[in-house]
């Protein structure tokens, strides 16, 4: 009899897990995923053409507050936790809340599930949603583009429309958002490479994914979600982390394995930081990962008009899953509202509308700050009412996207943008050590 399996997932990581290490088996038979973080993910189906023999009608998703009860009706024996971004203490209130109902429990095959390529793959990860990994992948493309590279870059999934058409991705153009129906928080991680001049591919079938890249790329850039595992095996293993949450590090999942297991540790941000939440990565690095070669670098803001800031009652927008499950309390409107001397920070809980009110009701640690959703057309819509109703002078636009683009802002704006810049040079030759390895290998 094979061994019935449950699936808990976000839309992304939990299909990759079935992909890479239960379709096509025998021994094993996936009976249910769960859905949780993304809003309108649920009471779906993981389409048959994607899940192959052995399940003509596909796979059921369903709300994970159903897990329980889905444990007892389906006869679920073991339960794979495969979505990221999560504390310790909830990933554990999830064991045992499985281990109560009578499945065992585990989390994912972080090894199982890495898929190895033809390619030179440089991977981009971090401890915490928010730390910077579109920034510090943006970097390593412009570094290989320096030496001629063609670099693919692959893009963690977020499949929220029709999965079946959504197996294999291709941006590159922004004309290709629209054309893929892309939420606002597809395109804050698409639109920055495009705009860059970058080819980025995402998608639900990751070994497809990797099939279609490798046909043009020198070099694979993956570049993470959450605080994600890569999908690919790499050469080179990134981990940014945040040092505004010291000890973060050590406390999420699967956060810290990025931390533990990678190559170089890229402590970004240490222009705004205090020395003491930098040292305390340091010390936890030395401690968990000698081997990590430790680079610091610093994020600043730029904005088109610093004066246009100064004495204004300001409306920070920031980017969404960064102040949500990422916990985050500011982001880059912030600091440029607090370094180009606006009044004050307002206040956008009381013009809050529809959506946006029930995700303050779920994160209420939000604060005075406006989360960027988009996950579908009515978070869109209430975005945009919102930002018409708060009694604002200014409004800065923090969101990786041009915000202005997608939504009405009926009231000044600007928007505040960000790069990478690297303390010394060990960041670029461990890049480039990569390629000079396996250069027989990318055609150079």
């Amino acid at each position: 009899m094979a061994k019935k399996v449950l699936i808990m997932g976000a839309a992304g990581r939990d299909f990759h897990v079935f992909n890479t290490c239960y379709r096509g088996r025998s021994d094993v038979h996936v009976v249910a995923f769960t859905a949780t973080q993304i809003p309108h993910i649920e009471d779906r189906r993981y389409p048959a053409a994607l899940a192959g023999p052995g399940y003509p009608q596909g796979i059921p998703i369903r709300p994970e507050e159903e897990l329980v009860d889905l444990i007892a009706k389906l006869g679920v024996q073991e339960v794979v936790f495969a979505y990221s971004d999560v504390a310790n203490a909830y990933f554990e209130e999830r064991r045992r809340r499985v281990e109560a109902a009578g499945a065992s429990f585990k989390a994912f095959d972080v090894d199982a599930s890495m898929i190895r390529s033809k390619k030179p793959v440089i991977a981009v990860c971090a401890v915490r949603t928010g730390c910077g990994k579109s920034q510090t992948s943006r970097r390593v493309v412009s570094i290989l583009r320096e030496q001629g590279l063609r670099t693919i870059v692959i893009r963690h999934p977020m499949p929220y429309g029709d999965l079946e058409r959504q197996k294999v991705q291709r941006f590159a153009t922004i004309a290709d958002l629209a054309k893929h129906e892309c939420t606002i928080e597809d395109m804050e991680e698409y639109e920055p490479h495009i705009a860059a001049g970058a080819i980025v591919y995402a998608g639900v079938d990751y070994q497809a994914i990797l099939d279609s890249a490798e046909k043009e790329a020198d070099v694979i850039l993956w570049d993470g979600g959450n605080n994600d595992t890569p999908f690919y095996k790499p050469d080179l293993w990134i981990t940014v982390a945040d040092p505004h949450r010291p000890g973060h590090e050590l406390g999420y999942f699967p956060g810290r394995v990025n931390f533990e297991r990678c190559d170089l540790l890229l402590i970004n941000k240490v222009d705004t930081a205090t020395p003491a939440g930098i040292a305390e990565i340091e010390k936890n690095a030395r401690e968990l990962n000698p081997k990590a070669t430790i680079v610091l670098a610093e994020s600043p803001v730029r904005v088109p008009d610093p004066n246009a800031i100064r004495g204004k009652r300001v409306l920070a927008v920031e980017d969404g899953p960064t102040l949500t499950h990422g916990e985050m309390q500011f982001g880059a409107a912030t600091v440029a509202a607090r370094k180009w001397g606006a009044a004050s920070l307002v206040d956008p809980r009381p013009f809050l509308v529809g959506e946006l009110a029930d995700t303050f009701k779920k994160y209420p640690k939000i604060g005075a700050l406006l989360p960027a959703m988009g996950y579908g057309a009515q978070q869109v819509h209430d975005l945009e009412a919102t930002l018409a109703k708060v009694d604002c002078e200014l409004v800065l636009i923090g969101t990786p996207i041009d915000l202005a683009r997608i939504v009405k802002i009926k009231k000044p704006s600007q928007r505040v943008t960000y790069d990478l810049v690297e303390r010394g040079p060990a960041f670029r030759e461990r890049v480039l050590a990569v390629v000079n390895k396996r250069r027989g290998t990318v055609g150079v």
